[in-house]
């Protein structure tokens, strides 16, 4: 009778042993683990937590472009979109997400979020033949020609000189322009804002798209609307410290 006690012990301690004392109270399961910031790499909960508010959800746009349109992905690389995610554009609302430039993003965070774009919003064919101007140009545009080309293309929706029209609304605000750089201006001009009805570079003009002076010349034209001051109610002129006489 005792051995037969003995032997039954041996075996529930075996199977203790073999379980890990895994139900054992208080010990940590690998469900229970916290996972730390740095570790996350699912390209949708680093699009959600960083990026929707202000490119939208799924990327389809809101304060800023949509980063799901396949043009604006056609003419973009990789190195551009990780420069821009990792260091983001001074001066503007984009701001810097790489921890090497004061964010909380990691280097393989920044290349996850680039991949998804790619692997979730690409799309080969989208410009079907069609060559649209180079995403930037080191050559600057000429106002005149620009203010030429607005009135050709744009000014039907935008309005006269950019003010505003039945279709569209201004873009000569000055707290629009004081948002953007002159890459962010040019690159809305060749991939259009899709999501507010705004075409790309190819227009609603058919066999009329914007050449790439074209683009050089009204992005020039619209930063030389960009005012010293933006934002300044006042009409009365301003000083160089920014106060009013």
């Amino acid at each position: 009778m005792r051995l037969t006690l003995t032997i039954f012990g041996l075996v529930i301690l075996a199977s203790l042993t073999a379980s890990g004392c895994g139900d054992a109270p208080g010990r940590s399961v690998a469900e229970d683990t916290p996972i730390t910031p740095g570790a996350i790499s699912d390209f949708g909960v680093l699009y959600r937590a960083n990026c929707a508010g202000c490119h939208g959800a799924g990327g389809e746009g809101g304060a800023a472009i949509a980063l799901a349109n396949p043009v604006y992905l056609a003419i973009v690389d990789d190195a551009t979109l990780r420069r821009v995610a990792s260091d983001g554009i001074q001066g503007t609302s984009m701001p810097a997400f790489a921890q090497s430039a004061g964010g909380m993003l990691t280097d393989k965070q920044i290349d996850s979020i680039v991949r998804g774009m790619r692997e979730h919003w690409s799309k080969p064919d989208v410009l079907q033949g069609a060559v649209p101007p180079p995403y930037s140009s080191a050559e600057l545009g000429d106002p005149s020609r620009g203010a030429e080309v607005y009135a050709t293309d744009c000014q039907s929706c935008h309005g006269v000189g950019g003010r505003g029209g039945q279709k569209a609304s201004s873009v000569v605000d000055g707290s629009f322009l004081a948002l953007l750089s002159d890459q962010e201006l040019r690159t809305i001009v060749i991939v259009g804002r899709p999501e507010l009805g705004a075409p790309d570079w190819r227009g609603d003009l058919p066999g009329k798209p914007l050449s790439a002076e074209d683009a050089s010349d009204v992005v020039a034209w619209l930063a030389s609307q960009r005012p010293q001051f933006p934002g300044q109610p006042y009409s009365g002129s301003v000083n160089s410290t920014g106060e009013i006489p």
